[in-house]
Formats: structure tokens, C-alpha cells, sequence
């Protein structure tokens, strides 16, 4: 197994990336020794990587970094690193390498006072590997500030620091951050690929998996859960029953209502989870009592530590919103596969009794004003439209076609 396994359907990016970690060790053991560096390299300080939602791109990320860190003695015989077994592998992808800092966030934006951190830790020379490696995994998420923080550390890298960064697209990184990076670019994963992913690596009934594979569209992490997750799939169920229920303006008022609600208790879930937990460990490491009173001038870390969990849930329900919102978008998308006849594979095979309803019952052409209603309540959301009113306005979108 090496570190390269958990990347799906990418074989021309993982092919660039072996060839950039097989400089990179080239290079670190010519400096070593004293040695001029060889021409040519593939190796670079700054790499985007960019895919749509389930390409693997954090995946990617983490295995190069894992490869950079790999200390295989099969290296010196002409071994590709990123042997998936030394200590140097296996450290990088659980996320307890001293030399890999894996950046995500759980938050609507990561800030300046967080970035200049990891500026600061760029500088740093490696502990005990051979590169100090920075992945970000949500790059999209760097307020202008933060950007402008990395983009200095982004030009004028230490000589042993690799910075990492992920995002949807190009244009959700700066110009001038992008401008810096060798760009690669993920594709979404077949869906036979992922299916077989989940029967040979999580141990998943075939048909599931494949059925759980195929709603996804390839999307990797929304197939494991869809699959493993019993939760997951009555939510998309529900979600799935919406094109049926925007007959009057009662009906879409209400859809929308319930689609809010399953957000908001999915944000709750993660909150009674998560928040707990993390108000109790800092009412510990504050000096605090149980059932007591908090020492004095502790309130501004726990209004901090409020704030934050707050900005979490508010995440969290956009997120399952954007989820939902995909779902229907892949609905309608059967939908108008149906109307033209077209012979691509059906992403919701499980209702298509659904699907041949709607089909007869419309055009093409409202169905494509459907899927542009989706579309634009995702981009309400993402100008910060109270979600109720974004999705209200959506469901009587769909019910006029």
C-alpha cells in the first residue's frame, strides 16, 4: 500500500506528483552531500491543487505529503517514494508528523491572526524531516487579509518549506497566490472507481456501494457516508421528494421550511458533539470547577471559544444546505436526461418513478429554469441571503417552472 492508494481515478496527477517527490529527494540528498542540484526538477515550493467538490484534492495533497517525508531505504536502490510504510509515510497521513501541518477549517473564513501563524511556522527549519510541509486544505476560505498575509510567505519560501493549498477553483484563490503555485487540477473520479473503493477498502456490500457511488456522482467522502450512514440516506430521501411537493405555494413554503430544519439539526448534531467537549476542556485548562464559577478574566477566552462554535454551526448548516441543493440539481439533471433521451447513466435510480413523473409532466425547458433556480439559491447563499428566504424563494421557482 502506498501513500498514493487513497487517490481515486487521478493517474495523470499522480503521476506528476511521483515525479515531483522523486526530485525533491534528489534534491535534499545533493545538498546534502555537497553536491550541485540536477537540472530540470519537477520540485517547486508552492502547489494549487483544484477539483470539484469530491475530486480528492486535500487526498492528493496530504500523499505528496507524505511522499516528500518518506524515508524508505528503498529509495537509495531507485524506489519511488511513498512507500505507505515507513515512519516518515505513515506519521504524514494520520496527521502526527512533526513536519506537516495540515491547515482545515471548520469555520465560514480562515483569518489574518491564523494565517500570520502559519507564516511563522513556514520560516522554521524541519524537526526531523526533510521538508517542512504546509497543506491548506480550504484555501478558498482565506479572507482578502489572509491572503495578502500568505502571498509574502508564498514568494520568499524558506529553502526547506512546501506550501500546499487546495481550493474548488482558480478563481477562489488570489491572482497574485495562484500566479506563485504549479497548478494541478483533479477530476471527479469515476463512479465504478469509488464504488470499488467501498467494497475494497471499507468492507461495503457491493450493490450499496455502487448504488451510493452512482446518487454521488463520484464524490468519494457523500458515497462513504451515504453508504455507511443510515441518517444520510433518509435525509436525501427527504430532499429527493421535494419536485413533488411545490404543486401550490402552501406546499413550497413548507418544503423549504423542512429543508432548513434537517440543516439545522444536522448543525445541532455536530454541536452536541463537538461543543461540549470543548467547553468543558476549556473551563479545565481556565482553572474552572465543575458547577462553579470561571476565574476572573477568563470570560473574553470563553466568548472567543462562543463565538466560534457559533460561526461553526452557521457553517455547518450551509453546508448541509449546499448538499441538499447538489441532490436536487442531480435530480433535475435525471430529469432532463429523461426528456431528451439521452443515454448517460441515471445519478437517482432509486426514485425514477419520481423522475418519469416529472418528465411527463414538463419540458426541457423548465427543467433547465429548475436547475438555474437551484443554482441561484446557492449563489444567494453564498452572498449570505437568510437561508429561509433563499430557499422559499427557490421552491416557488421550481413549482413555476
Amino acid at each position: 500500500m502506498t501513500v498514493w492508494d487513497d487517490l481515486v481515478g487521478q493517474d495523470r496527477v499522480q503521476e506528476q506528483l511521483g515525479g515531483a517527490a522523486r526530485d525533491a529527494d534528489t534534491l535534499v540528498t545533493a545538498q546534502s552531500e555537497g553536491k550541485p542540484v540536477p537540472p530540470g526538477s519537477k520540485m517547486t515550493h508552492a502547489w494549487l491543487f483544484t477539483g470539484p467538490p469530491g475530486s480528492g484534492r486535500s487526498t492528493a495533497a496530504r500523499a505528496f505529503a507524505a511522499a516528500l517525508q518518506c524515508t524508505s531505504p528503498d529509495r537509495a536502490l531507485g524506489g519511488a517514494p511513498g512507500c505507505g510504510f515507513c515512519d516518515g509515510c505513515h506519521t504524514a497521513l494520520i496527521g502526527t508528523h512533526a513536519d506537516v501541518e495540515v491547515i482545515r477549517t471548520d469555520l465560514l473564513s480562515i483569518g489574518v491572526k491564523e494565517t500570520r501563524e502559519l507564516v511563522r511556522r513556514a520560516q522554521l527549519s524541519p524537526a526531523v524531516g526533510r521538508w517542512q510541509v504546509i497543506v491548506m486544505e480550504d484555501a478558498d476560505r482565506l479572507t482578502e487579509g489572509a491572503g495578502n498575509v500568505l502571498l509574502k510567505a508564498v514568494e520568499e519560501p524558506a529553502p526547506r518549506t512546501v506550501w500546499l493549498l487546495c481550493a474548488p477553483s482558480l478563481e477562489d484563490v488570489l491572482p497574485t497566490i495562484r500566479s506563485r503555485c504549479r497548478h494541478l487540477t483533479l477530476r471527479t473520479p469515476p463512479v465504478d472507481a469509488v464504488a470499488d473503493v467501498l467494497v475494497r477498502r471499507d468492507g461495503i456490500d457491493p450493490e450499496r456501494a455502487a448504488s451510493a457511488a452512482r446518487a454521488t456522482q463520484g464524490h468519494i467522502g457523500r458515497a462513504r457516508r451515504l453508504a455507511t450512514d443510515e441518517r444520510a440516506r433518509a435525509r436525501r430521501a427527504a430532499v429527493l421528494k421535494l419536485p413533488l411537493r411545490v404543486h401550490d405555494v402552501g406546499g413550497c413554503l413548507k418544503a423549504a421550511q423542512e429543508l432548513i430544519d434537517t440543516a439545522t439539526d444536522d448543525a445541532k448534531q455536530v454541536a452536541e458533539e463537538v461543543d461540549v467537549k470543548e467547553t468543558d476542556d476549556m473551563k479545565a485548562a481556565l482553572g474552572g470547577v465543575a458547577g462553579g464559577r470561571m476565574p476572573r478574566g477568563t470570560a473574553g477566552a470563553m466568548k472567543e471559544l462562543e463565538d466560534r462554535q457559533k460561526r461553526r454551526r452557521t457553517r455547518t448548516q450551509r453546508d448541509s444546505l449546499d448538499l441538499a441543493l447538489s441532490e436536487l440539481t442531480g435530480f433535475y439533471r435525471d430529469v432532463l436526461a429523461l426528456q431528451l433521451g439521452s443515454r448517460i447513466a441515471l445519478a437517482n435510480t432509486d426514485v425514477r418513478d419520481a423522475l418519469d413523473r416529472i418528465a411527463e409532466e414538463s419540458t426541457p425547458e423548465r427543467t433547465l429554469r429548475r436547475i438555474e433556480a437551484v443554482i441561484a439559491c446557492r449563489r444567494a447563499l453564498d452572498r449570505n441571503v437568510a437561508p429561509l428566504l433563499a430557499v422559499e424563494a427557490m421552491a416557488v421557482a421550481l413549482r413555476a417552472g
